[in-house]
């Protein structure tokens, strides 16, 4: 996952939810969110 922009990660998990992708892809995104220690609003 860190290919991915801190920036782009955040975008990718919001249009997931907006979406409504599947769960398991949503908490991928959000651990490596989570991991990278980037705010979320």
């Amino acid at each position: 996952m860190s290919i991915l922009s801190d920036e782009l990660l955040v975008e990718s998990y919001y249009k997931a939810i907006e979406l409504q992708l599947e769960g398991e892809f949503i908490r991928l995104l959000l651990a490596e969110i989570r991991l990278r220690q980037l705010p979320l609003q």
